[in-house]
């Protein structure tokens, strides 16, 4: 259920995620995981977007994967044979808070090869980062918060306050989904 949602929060919209993660509102192009393929991908919540300068690769993860540094090492030089001349922004985005150092892991290393990468844990991001942007508040009761009730509170508000319809049906949706997702979270 996580990478199906979050697949469809990240490509609809995807200038709220490169807002956030890039520091710019580019407008990106979903990049089918085929298109670097020598061998397949086994994509899950795989996500890869693109403009003419930038790759942007987001990976949601809910458990810590032990082999998430090679696999972003992989990604990144299977776009750059592929865009040789664009950059690439990296990011593992953790939903689930866990005490897993595999969490803190941003490199992958062997001989004569370093890949760096970004990682998001979301339980120490401040809330009000998701509650200002519509392409981010299903995250939003993801983040540092004691009080997950109220913030679910203002996340209906924010949605509630959307003008076009479609999008705020759309974010009711993912919002109900949201909350399912996080009712063991704060009921544990």
């Amino acid at each position: 259920m996580y990478d199906s949602t979050c697949k469809f929060i990240a490509e609809m919209y995807s200038p709220d995620f490169a807002t956030w993660l890039l520091g710019e509102p580019i407008t990106l192009t979903k990049l089918s995981p085929t298109e670097l393929s020598l061998e397949p991908i086994h994509a899950d919540a795989l996500i890869l977007l693109q403009s003419d300068e930038v790759v942007l690769h987001i990976e949601f993860q809910t458990q810590p994967d032990e082999n998430m540094p090679f696999r972003m090492a992989d990604y990144r030089l299977r776009v750059y044979r592929r865009f040789p001349n664009k950059r690439m922004y990296q990011v593992v985005i953790y939903l689930d808070k866990t005490t897993s150092e595999k969490v803190y892991q941003t490199t992958f290393d062997i001989e004569n090869l370093r890949h760096e990468f970004s990682v998001i844990r979301l339980w120490e991001q401040p809330p009000e980062i998701f509650l200002r942007t519509t392409g981010l508040l299903p995250f939003a009761v993801l983040g540092a918060t004691n009080n997950k009730v109220g913030i679910l509170q203002k996340t209906a508000a924010a949605v509630e306050k959307i003008a076009e319809q479609r999008t705020q049906s759309q974010n009711l949706r993912i919002d109900r989904k949201t909350r399912m997702w996080n009712r063991t979270t704060f009921l544990c």
